[in-house]
């Protein structure tokens, strides 16, 4: 039986890595869709996402795009294979539904 994910169970972040997981590995999201997308704060955003870089499961990266400072995020292979395990325990206690 797969596993429930401590981390990745709390709501956000669990929106946050179905975001990241849907993602083509050939592109990142940036914050600011993430932002809006999950109509989050700043700060409230950037603790997730802290979180889950802390468990290896998604990566950061700052620079700048025409001077301004841009911060993708991109999940990990690490955190593509918890996303999963986590979704199928999901599916296996709400019976394949």
């Amino acid at each position: 039986m797969a596993q429930l994910n401590d981390i990745i169970h709390q709501p956000v972040r669990l929106r946050i890595m179905a975001i990241l997981a849907a993602v083509s590995t050939e592109r990142q999201v940036t914050f600011s869709f993430l932002k809006g997308t999950l109509g989050l704060t700043d700060g409230n955003l950037g603790a997730h996402l802290h979180k889950l870089e802390e468990a290896g499961f998604l990566t950061i990266t700052k620079t700048f795009v025409r001077q301004k400072p841009q911060t993708y995020v991109e999940i990990t292979e690490k955190g593509r294979q918890a996303f999963e395990e986590h979704r199928q325990a999901l599916q296996e206690l709400l019976g394949g539904a």
